[in-house]
């Protein structure tokens, strides 16, 4: 039995960041680094797994509090890599052009958010090696630390895919750049399964790679390929029931029509050698793909987690509309098969002001666990 199953009810989760407290986006902002900012850290992942707990969540995470961002934080666990402003392009280039009036509004208010550090993109200028072994451990003991007073809480931790760390200036082909990102991430994965943690592997890049207007849609299916082939190279010899695949569409609020469809990312995410698979639901953009598993069937064993509670607004959504959506799903691919989770995560980015409030995020997550209960209650009972 895949480990990630339910027994009796439907468990909840999330996607993983969570707003870090301001004292350590200070101590972040300077340098994350020194006694004083692992003793901050330390207080900081405590409080994110306590906050969770008591809200009801079943498998949780540290919140990602000791990273800068949900992939930049790469570029302090990879050797190989340099900073490149403007390397990375504008991957919203459709949506930005079909609003542009919208999204001039909504980049002054994220740029006066205050990110702690800039999401410069890594540029690939020599041998990918993976460096971030002390950071790693650092993360592992803080998250065990916290999970102390929860023995009942399930954990898991993030990591970032292949197809999430820059581009390449290095290797001769794009193929062999990300089998090279992936033999190194292999050490943080492997770290994070020896801990006794699920693994989730963080591939917005996997969705984001359907809408990309430069790529013929050959190209797309070929280039995912290459990102499933890296990401299951990498996790060669890890029991796919310890590991969870997430997937989105990157951005935050937003008109989001230029978004590909989840029956085009389905076939490959479902390739990826992991016992759950995370995905946007509750967005209204995709809200009505739920229909998508009355034909396409989920493999025996496997688990989705699709997303119940939008992290892109700050209403919340109600317990009856939550165990609704769960409902849908589980008489379509079994009730012991669906988990709770949310959109994307509130906070990938290390910033003063999130797009969800803290206090909102809270609300969201205690509706999330009152409607898995009601969605059990029904299903179960």
């Amino acid at each position: 039995m895949n480990i990630q199953q339910n027994a009796d009810r439907i468990r909840t989760t999330h996607v993983g960041s969570l707003p870090r407290p301001r004292a350590l986006l200070d101590l972040m902002k300077d340098g994350n680094s020194g006694t004083v900012f692992d003793i901050e850290l330390r207080s900081a992942v405590a409080d994110i797994v306590r906050r969770q707990a008591e809200c009801g969540i079943d498998i949780l995470t540290d919140g990602e509090q000791s990273k800068p961002g949900f992939f930049s934080y790469i570029g302090e666990r990879l050797e190989g890599f340099e900073p490149r402003p403007g390397a990375g392009g504008n991957k919203f280039a459709a949506e930005v052009a079909a609003f542009p009036e919208y999204y001039e509004q909504y980049f002054k208010r994220a740029m006066l958010g205050g990110s702690v550090v800039s999401s410069v993109p890594l540029v690939c200028t020599g041998p990918i090696r993976y460096k971030g072994h002390a950071r790693i451990q650092r993360d592992i003991a803080n998250l065990k630390a916290a999970l102390s007073d929860y023995p009942n809480c399930t954990a898991f931790m993030p990591a970032v895919a292949p197809s999430g760390v820059g581009s390449n200036e290095y290797y001769k082909t794009d193929e062999e750049f990300f089998h090279a990102l992936g033999a190194a991430l292999r050490t943080e994965y492997q770290a994070i399964i020896e801990a006794g943690f699920l693994l989730q592997i963080d591939d917005p890049f996997l969705s984001e790679n359907f809408a990309e207007p430069a790529l013929t849609p050959a190209q797309q299916h070929a280039r995912a390929a290459v990102f499933v082939e890296a990401i299951n190279d990498a996790l060669r010899g890890i029991p796919p029931d310890r590991v969870r695949l997430h997937t989105c569409y990157g951005i935050n609020e937003g008109p989001r029509i230029h978004e590909a469809a989840l029956s085009e990312v389905a076939p490959y995410m479902l390739q990826v050698n992991a016992g759950a698979y995370s995905f946007e639901a509750a967005n209204p953009r995709h809200e009505h793909e739920y229909h998508l598993w009355e034909n396409v069937k989920l493999p025996e064993g496997k688990v989705i987690i699709p997303g119940v509670i939008t992290h892109a607004g700050n209403i919340v959504e109600h317990p009856e509309l939550i165990a609704e959506r769960l409902t849908r799903f589980a008489k379509l691919v079994g009730k012991e098969n669906v988990l709770a989770g949310t959109d994307c995560g509130f906070s990938s980015q290390a910033t003063y002001t999130t797009e969800v409030h803290p206090t909102v995020i809270w609300a969201k997550f205690g509706a999330l666990s009152e409607g898995a209960r009601l969605a059990s209650n029904r299903l179960w009972h």
